[in-house]
């Protein structure tokens, strides 16, 4: 698709409309105070500023530029060295409870904690061929995709855990990229484009976007009907502006990006109501500076990163503050153990320790080595398995000529 700018203004193409059944209508008109169908109204037609309102305006533009950027954070408020024990200590008790129940998601728990340790240069601190082996163990080679751990089904959530994983120690030349291109085209349901998990059927948009960045890492971008898979991800569009799990779900941060992040691996940011999602993503920050997933909820450290990689692939990340957003990160930093909580004095997990770092590195927080808003990955591993980083408008860029297509020759199954 044309790319469509920013977003800001009407695209003269675009004859998508809402309707509205009488009831929503009513509920809106009685929201704002004006009716929908007027044009003239003063709501949609506001006066001009006074003086003393634009001068307010001018103030509250100029407070806006110091909120953006991280000047003035030094870079051991970070507690670095505990988070990176933190870590190795969490990947080395397998006799701990949490370890114990978290079988189901091995893989993607092990993507959270090697990528943060990336991210803060100490990927040295772990046994690479030890955690190879692990991921390589966990390949169903009859279905063509990663389970979760050994012994479990294969599912697509984990298939990008485990090329995420082999991309961080550069043993991308391991990947069956045939197979696994072969197990994605399987997924894609042909009756409207939506992407399954595995073979039983579930839909969801994080399904959609899983797909779509294996599919790029690995090289076979048409192993999946994206033009299918835009269209579906465009009926999960809500009126708020926002995305959910699937047509009719309500919006989430979480699904937001995966949605945001799935149109920019396929060129479609355009789909995006830049404008109205922008708001929608402004709007989670609260008063502590925190970002919560949807209104009325608490905030809570994951969707740092949800909400601030979705507004960065849009260009928009001046539009929350972000110095109180890394206060608040760093307030959830566990000060005796290492790790990062999902909110101050809570108990820290390797989940929230990555997407704190990971937000943090968005903002430019010194120390911490920048990550790419769509993949999820630091950008050197981006680079160096062939993946360009990602352009000032959200789009993917490409590939390098020479990367490599070990495990099958064909750029196109």
């Amino acid at each position: 698709p044309t790319m469509g700018g920013d977003g800001d203004g009407e695209r003269e193409d675009d004859e998508r409309k809402v309707e509205l059944d009488e009831e929503t209508k009513k509920i809106l008109e009685d929201f704002i105070g004006a009716p929908i169908d007027d044009p003239t109204h003063p709501f949609w037609n506001p006066p001009p500023l006074t003086e003393e309102e634009e001068a307010i305006f001018e103030d509250v533009k100029r407070r806006a530029k110091e909120c953006v950027g991280l000047d003035g954070f030094a870079e051991d408020l970070l507690l670095k060295d505990m988070h990176v024990q933190y870590v190795k200590r969490s990947s080395e008790d397998k006799d701990a409870i949490e370890y114990v129940l978290t079988d189901h998601l091995r893989l993607s728990g092990m993507y959270w904690g090697l990528t943060s340790l990336d991210l803060l240069g100490r990927l040295d601190v772990v046994d690479a061929d030890e955690i190879v082996d692990f991921v390589q163990r966990c390949w169903v080679p009859e279905v063509g995709g990663y389970a979760p751990c050994v012994y479990h089904d294969a599912h697509v959530l984990y298939t990008l855990s485990a090329v995420q994983i082999l991309a961080l120690f550069d043993r991308m030349e391991l990947i069956d990229r045939d197979a696994i291109a072969a197990f994605l085209t399987s997924l894609q349901r042909e009756s409207d484009g939506a992407i399954m998990g595995d073979e039983w059927g579930e839909v969801d948009t994080r399904f959609a976007y899983c797909a779509l960045s294996i599919s790029t890492l690995i090289d076979r971008p048409h192993c999946i009907d994206r033009g299918k898979v835009v269209e579906w991800i465009d009926k999960c569009k809500n009126f708020d502006g926002g995305y959910g799990s699937d047509p009719g779900g309500e919006s989430h941060a979480g699904q937001v990006f995966t949605c945001v992040g799935g149109l920019a691996l396929c060129d479609a940011v355009d789909r995006i109501d830049h404008t109205f999602l922008g708001w929608w993503l402004a709007e989670r920050q609260v008063k502590a500076g925190g970002l919560n997933g949807r209104p009325e909820k608490l905030p809570d450290v994951c969707y740092s990163w949800w909400v601030l990689s979705s507004l960065c692939i849009m260009g928009k990340m001046h539009w929350i503050d972000q110095k109180a957003l890394a206060r608040f990160i760093l307030g959830c930093q566990d000060e005796k153990k290492g790790g990062i909580a999902d909110r101050p004095d809570d108990e820290p997990d390797v989940y929230h320790t990555f997407f704190g770092l990971a937000a943090l590195s968005l903002m430019g927080f010194p120390g911490i080595k920048p990550i790419d808003p769509v993949f999820a990955l630091p950008t050197h591993v981006c680079e160096r398995i062939g993946v360009m980083r990602t352009a000032a408008d959200g789009t993917v860029v490409g590939r390098r000529e020479n990367s490599s297509t070990t495990k099958g020759e064909s750029v196109e199954p």
